[in-house]
């Protein structure tokens, strides 16, 4: 009994990174597109980005002592490796921030005035009290991570029970090629789940055996709930569904929305605090780059109309995705040769995968940034 407490415990750390608000945005997309091309990347990009944990898991299990991601980084590829990974994960972050500051502000506003018309009020109230919340140092609100994705998992199975009998299959045929990249960046954004790897090392520690298997079935969890939850919403929506998919149904489905936004952007937010304080060594500075930070680019963006919720999502995945993957890979390749501790399992690798998988990663950040 205990091998599979820990083991369970281990899966759904994993899952629970991995679901998070960029559900919200895979609904539209595959509406777009057509599900059956949604489908098509959501299975594609799954099966690289599962294929990536695993290599990820491997360079853990061939490296003694604790160590985050940038650490991996430092020991396999130099200063160089670490910065750019910090650059990559930061990027996925702020680009995470931004799009709840967004989500969250069309949600208050079509929630008491059922438009959009007071978003940017909403957004900013939002962030004023994100900003008490991190300021108060309010470190055990982190738990309110696996309320959030309890949340999400009741949400996502109510949805499906609830709405199946109205499903149009002539919703889920249609296709349209001429967006046939368009789910690219925001299945990729979904799909992140890279930073609970090295949490994920520590919680199954001396059951190591299990460690693949925890880390397969934590990433095929979210992959199937994906799939139900962008089912109904195109089968009964067509291309009717919001950009934010909870905002396409009445003023319930809204709130848990912004439920699932604000513990997914507190999460993130004392992440980034504990990255810029332990490991870049600038407290005093935290609060800049945490809090001031997205709010100006929020300002930046809204104002200057660069980018609207799904588009900073698929900039945010793909850039932070393909970025952390490459490195990733060539980790795994390091590690193989230089590790110090013997894995309990291997990942077949060489540089003809490496370079196929990150010439996939550098397309898709090409077709993300000109053609979509």
């Amino acid at each position: 009994m205990k091998l599979n407490v820990k083991f369970w415990a281990t899966t759904f750390t994993l899952s629970g990174t991995i679901i998070g608000a960029g559900i919200l945005g895979l609904p539209y997309v595959f509406s777009q597109s057509g599900f059956l091309i949604g489908l098509f990347w959501l299975v594609f990009l799954g099966i690289i980005m599962t294929f990536l944990n695993l290599c990820l898991g491997e360079v853990s299990l061939r490296t003694k002592g604790v160590h985050q991601i940038p650490g991996y980084a430092r020991k396999y590829l130099g200063k160089t490796g670490e910065k750019i990974m910090f650059f990559a994960m930061f990027f996925g972050i702020y680009s995470a921030l931004i799009a709840y500051l967004i989500g969250e502000g069309q949600s208050f506003s079509k929630l008491f005035f059922g438009n959009f018309d007071y978003s940017i009020y909403f957004a900013v109230g939002f962030w004023v009290v994100m900003t008490l919340l991190l300021h108060e140092g309010l470190k055990g609100l982190k738990k309110i991570e696996l309320w959030g994705v309890l949340g999400i998992i009741i949400l996502i199975f109510s949805i499906f029970f609830y709405y199946i009998p109205k499903v149009n299959f002539d919703n889920l045929l249609y296709l349209d090629f001429s967006n046939l990249l368009l789910p690219l960046g925001v299945v990729f954004f979904a799909l992140l789940g890279f930073s609970s790897i090295p949490e994920l090392r520590m919680e199954i520690k001396g059951e190591e055996k299990l460690f693949r298997k925890a880390i397969l079935t934590g990433s095929l969890i979210p992959i199937f709930l994906y799939f139900i939850f962008s089912f109904v919403f195109v089968g009964v929506l067509g291309k009717g569904v919001k950009e934010v998919a909870t905002l396409s149904f009445g003023n319930i489905l809204p709130l848990l929305g912004i439920f699932t936004m604000f513990t997914c952007y507190l999460v993130l937010s004392f992440s980034l605090r504990d990255i810029f304080i332990y490991d870049l060594k600038k407290k005093k500075m935290s609060f800049v780059f945490v809090s001031a930070i997205p709010l100006f680019l929020y300002f930046a963006i809204n104002f200057l109309k660069l980018a609207d919720f799904v588009k900073v999502l698929g900039v945010g995945g793909v850039i932070s995705g393909g970025l952390v993957g490459i490195l990733i890979l060539l980790m795994n390749i390091k590690a193989k040769k230089k590790g110090n501790r013997k894995p309990e399992f291997s990942i077949p690798l060489n540089w003809f995968v490496l370079g196929l998988l990150s010439l996939i990663f550098i397309l898709g950040i090409i077709a993300e940034l000109f053609f979509n």
